[in-house]
């Protein structure tokens, strides 16, 4: 009864080590085989040695020191639960894919058990006296008795409405839109994508494989995996070959998956929009595209023809794997799949902050049969501007409604600057006047003026007018101001000819009669591209010179305003302060003279 109610720190002052049994135990750890003497004897269940031995080494148990693991994010684990057998021993998390576990907050994965709460600990409301006075409407008196039903039977179906456990970093994303220490996800390793999905691929056995590739629609050429689409199609290539000689070979199907296709504008012609994504993909490495799918999954556009597609190409036993660069909607894209298809609940976590989902999460119920659907985490394009960033800056980068054009006319020798991160130089050109439309973030601030002033632009207005970057340092952090050369040509006014596109921000779209020579500016590393224009109309009034008329703009304008009414007033208070001194030595003097 006494050790019983003594913790086992106590009881080791008790219990000498010396003096302890021989105990026997299987397979021991350097924790179990500390202050222990082990020997091969079995004893029985019920023997003494039996008791001590579940006492003192059960698993449950922790050692007696006080010094605990820590996790280090570089040895997380992107498997995920992709493996059956592991995922039976492993807790993942449903939103992330991360493995879960209660040691230490700071690193991802982190969660703890919610605890149960009780049926009744909000207090009822009786509505049934209000139901029945008859001056209350048959409509309402519906709507009162619907929420009677629900009362009494509050959860008809639970396995739809069951929330599950996530961890701290998803429950911040959910909840927050944010992570609580962003110093941590700079740390977290890049994932392989070639050892983990790309052996599995390039195998000639197994199951059959079907890729999603989820590309954004408003940075295609950004999001879009070149790697990836060039490993696949390399696969196609020589497993088909070995097939058409009776060898096994496994061909895995690609589809091509455009999303967010709400962001464009609606004048915009879908086959269009096919026959330019087709050939961006084609002169990306994808020349083996099974199909093709223009899909939104916040308007539930082309969802349907999708999960049509994709069902028929897996069989009843494949694998589909959503493949895709970090923030192109992968999680959102299977989440909207999952609502469609019998109302099928996942919980994937959705948030506009890059790097997302964290490890290969197996999606269940979607697909028929014995057919899986895997979540993957994003792929890491360091061209992007956006991975450069603050949490603060991708806000205002992030497009998140539908583009609106802001078209410039410019002559020879001017520039327009979107916020801090890109800048366009009209050098020289055969016509008099190009018109320039930029494609970004309604949040990003754009300005029009003299190239020769540039410098001035760059010292001055960085960091303040031009955000982002937010803060004059944050200009150096962002690496070195470069220039690229573009010669570019157009044969119709009417239209945009080429687009210069920088990957993770958005593109400047080039609508001239003649030849024209451009001068791009951005930081180093950033990808520029030039390509056939997306979009071909432009807005129909002109923006004007100087800066236009955003939110960070009047900010900044506003703080300038309020630093020289405050120098003015200070100035003014000064000056009354000084007239007040000198008010009694005037009466004095006059007193004296007097």
């Amino acid at each position: 009864m006494l050790a019983r109610k003594l913790s086992p720190s106590v009881l080791r002052c008790f219990v000498p080590v010396s003096s302890l049994p021989s105990l026997p135990i299987k397979n021991p750890s350097s924790s179990q085989l500390s202050g222990f003497i082990l020997s091969d004897s079995n004893p029985s269940p019920n023997s003494a040695n039996s008791r001590i031995n579940f006492f003192f080494v059960h698993p449950l148990h922790r050692s007696f020191s006080s010094e605990t693991k820590s996790i280090s994010p570089k040895s997380l684990s992107r498997d995920g639960n992709y493996d059956e057998s592991a995922a039976c021993n492993l807790l993942i998390c449903p939103g992330c894919g991360v493995y879960m576990q209660d040691t230490d907050p700071k690193i991802p994965g982190y969660f703890i058990e919610p605890s149960a709460k009780d049926p009744d600990y909000r207090c009822p409301i009786d509505r049934r006296p209000v139901a029945e006075e008859t001056e209350i409407s048959n409509s309402l008196k519906k709507g009162i008795l619907k929420e009677l039903v629900e009362a009494e039977n509050p959860n008809p179906n639970p396995s739809l409405k069951e929330k599950p456990v996530v961890c701290a970093r998803c429950h911040g994303l959910r909840h927050y839109g944010k992570v609580k220490d962003a110093t941590i996800e700079n740390l977290l390793p890049d994932f392989d994508f070639d050892h983990t999905i790309g052996r599995k691929l390039a195998t000639t056995t197994g199951t059959r494989s079907v890729v999603l590739m989820v590309v954004d629609a408003a940075d295609f050429d950004g999001s879009f995996p070149r790697k990836v689409a060039k490993l696949v199609s390399a696969t196609i290539d020589e497993n088909y070959a070995a097939w058409k000689q009776g060898k096994s070979g496994n061909v895995p199907r690609v589809v091509l998956v455009v999303t967010k296709i709400d962001l464009l504008p609606p004048s915009l012609s879908p086959t269009r929009l096919e026959h330019w994504v087709r050939q961006r993909a084609r002169e990306g490495g994808a020349n083996k595209l099974t199909s093709v799918h223009l899909v939104s999954a916040v308007r539930d556009w082309g969802l349907k023809n999708l999960i049509d597609d994709v069902c028929e190409l897996v069989g009843a036993r494949g694998n589909v794997w959503a493949i895709g660069a970090q923030n192109a909607g992968k999680s959102t894209l299977i989440n909207a799949i999952g609502k469609l298809v019998g109302g099928k609940v996942t919980n994937l976590t959705e948030a506009p902050v890059p790097g997302t989902t964290l490890g290969i999460i197996r999606v269940e119920g979607v697909l028929p049969g014995l057919a899986k659907l895997f979540d993957t985490p994003g792929l890491l394009h360091p061209h992007q501007i956006s991975t450069r960033l603050t949490r603060e800056e991708q806000k205002l980068v992030h497009i998140s409604k539908e583009l609106k054009p802001r078209t410039y006319r410019v002559k020879v020798g001017h520039s327009v600057h979107i916020a801090g991160l890109m800048r366009l130089d009209i050098e020289e050109a055969s016509v008099d006047s190009i018109y320039l439309t930029v494609w970004a973030s309604p949040h990003l601030p754009l300005h029009m003026g003299k190239t020769e002033n540039s410098s001035t632009m760059l010292e001055d207005h960085f960091g303040r007018q031009l955000q982002p970057p937010i803060g004059e340092k944050r200009v150096e952090e962002l690496g070195e101001w470069m220039r690229r050369e573009f010669r570019v040509c157009g044969n119709s006014w009417d239209v945009n000819s080429v687009d210069v596109a920088a990957a993770g921000l958005g593109w400047f779209s080039v609508g001239l009669k003649g030849e024209a020579s451009l001068g791009v500016w951005t930081y180093d590393g950033v990808d520029i591209t030039l390509r056939n224009s997306l979009i071909p109309h432009r807005a129909q009034f002109f923006e004007v010179a100087g800066f236009t008329v955003s939110k960070v703009v009047s900010k900044a304008d506003q703080t300038l305003n309020k630093l020289h009414r405050s120098k003015k007033q200070k100035q003014q208070s000064d000056q009354k302060q000084a007239f007040s001194d000198q008010l009694p030595v005037m009466a004095n003097e006059d007193a004296s003279s007097c």
